[in-house]
């Protein structure tokens, strides 16, 4: 081998070895509270659950890519349906609490300012696990999600996102009320998702 295929040999190394040292994985738990509701509903918030998984890939030193897997339990409380009751003869009034619980696989960007405050942001794919629906236009649901964060320590971080569906999931046809201009559904009804929770990453692996 020539000497200059041996030089380039030599710096490609060492230039891997140094691209390698800049990234860190840290795997960790995150969980909290979710405030939800469907939009165009005029429905009520359900307050409910979230928890899971993630995996912090440090890329530089204000970025980082967040793999993240977690269960959030979702949907609107009180939602208001009128119908024709062929029994009776009569139009009817019920209000039910709707239910759906996904599965959400996201992938977060993060920026790192100062001392500890993020900016978080990134798609995510919501895979459908349950639902009390009657009908719906969509199983599953795609979102975008964004939000803020403060790094209380190197492992501890406080979260508030907002994860926005994208996909109509609720059969407006069946589940509608023209009672009165308050009630009244529109036809594009999608997830709303609020989060406010904590994250836990563990020791850095490089």
């Amino acid at each position: 081998m020539s000497p200059n295929k041996i030089f380039i040999a030599i710096v490609a190394f060492f230039a891997l070895q140094q691209t390698q040292a800049q990234f860190t994985f840290k795997p960790g738990l995150r969980g909290g509270f979710t405030f939800s509701t469907i939009s165009e509903t005029h429905a009520d918030y359900k307050p409910d659950f979230y928890i899971g998984g993630f995996g912090e890939i440090n890329i530089k030193k204000h970025y980082a890519l967040q793999p993240e897997i977690t269960y959030s339990r979702q949907g609107s409380n009180n939602v208001t349906r009128n119908y024709f009751d062929n029994n009776s003869g009569t139009e009817r009034v019920e209000r039910r609490d709707l239910k759906i619980d996904y599965l959400s696989f996201a992938l977060i960007n993060k920026f790192t300012f100062g001392p500890g405050l993020q900016i978080q942001f990134g798609p995510a794919l919501d895979v459908l696990l349950y639902d009390n629906l009657v009908r719906r236009k969509t199983y599953n649901d795609v979102a975008f999600i964004t939000g803020i964060a403060y790094k209380l320590s190197s492992n501890l971080t406080l979260e508030a996102r907002l994860k926005k569906g994208l996909l109509d999931v609720l059969d407006s046809d069946y589940y509608h009320n023209d009672h009165n201009d308050y009630y009244l559904f529109g036809d594009y009804n999608t997830n709303m998702n609020f989060q406010v929770g904590i994250s836990y990453s563990f020791a850095a692996k490089k």
